[in-house]
């Protein structure tokens, strides 16, 4: 989650420094002690436009190098305190990435992209109170956007609020009818409630909108083999396990926020001798998952 975020505060900072002057080689050694404020504010943020360059050339220690120095030179400009906390994020230190997010929003709370990225560090962090009501705050500002909903859904799902996590999902849905994600986890909250066939709809439906997508694929396999058609099971979960192997992993399917139910139904595919055999072809041909 955390990598997905990271873009938001990215975007909502590129819009705000744009016009700073790309002066680098002054931005990153000053030539005069006798710099005023404003002069200082705009050495901060072309400093961070520096960090911003760094990190699509994925140098992301030396980016976070860059953005603190920006927030040094423009502590009151909380689109450097917004880019360092994204950073944070990606970095995996969303305890740092709440501070930069909370100091950005001292600063300014009317940026969205800010309150999302703060949503996605409390998430890390496994205080999902404290993510939904940040998600909550940026949709306040700039309501229906399906990934926030679909996030909004997922810190629902972790507090156990199954009703309000679908509604989640389905508002997300309904604003892009493909997005497959929130109807994917629609079928693991289903699942885990006891309504399999439901959540078999809403695997297959997910396969529909994309037949590249394992994590549904593997779902479907586990509850179909649980149904007893393990034929047409096993074919899934090998399709499943080809386009992203990591999905053999029971701490990843954790991560992805599948239940206990659905997880023990899917270790029992793991351990048949099919697709064992394909898990250790899989590694004995390096197969890298999709990161």
């Amino acid at each position: 989650m955390s990598k997905r975020f990271f873009p938001i505060a990215i975007a909502l900072f590129v819009g705000a420094v744009a016009s700073a002057p790309a002066a680098w080689g002054q931005a990153l050694l000053p030539h005069t002690l006798h710099l005023d404020q404003e002069q200082l504010e705009q050495e901060g943020l072309a400093v961070a436009q520096d960090a911003i360059q760094l990190i699509q050339f994925q140098e992301l220690e030396e980016a976070l190098s860059r953005a603190k120095m920006a927030t040094q030179l423009a502590p009151k400009a909380y689109e450097t305190w917004a880019l360092l906390g994204g950073l944070y994020l990606t970095l995996d230190q969303p305890d740092k990435g709440v501070v930069s997010l909370e100091r950005a929003l001292s600063l300014s709370r009317s940026n969205p992209g800010v309150f999302f990225s703060l949503g996605a560090a409390y998430f890390q962090k496994g205080n999902y109170a404290g993510a939904v009501k940040s998600i909550e705050e940026g949709l306040a500002i700039k309501p229906n956007l399906p990934e926030e909903l679909f996030n909004l859904g997922n810190a629902y799902l972790k507090l156990n609020e199954f009703p309000k996590a679908i509604a989640q999902y389905e508002k997300a849905i309904k604003q892009d009818q493909k997005f497959w994600p929130a109807i994917n986890n629609i079928g693991l909250v289903r699942y885990e409630a006891g309504d399999k066939d439901a959540a078999i709809k809403s695997w297959q439906s997910a396969i529909a909108i994309d037949n590249k997508a394992g994590e549904p694929k593997l779902a479907l396999a586990a509850a179909l083999y649980a149904q007893g058609k393990q034929d047409q099971a096993l074919g899934f979960a090998e399709e499943a396990l080809k386009i992203d192997s990591r999905y053999a992993d029971v701490k990843f399917l954790k991560e992805n926020l599948w239940g206990d139910q659905l997880i023990a139904d899917t270790q029992s595919v793991l351990a048949t001798p099919r697709i064992k055999a394909t898990i250790a072809k899989l590694a004995a041909e390096g197969a890298n998952p999709p990161q």
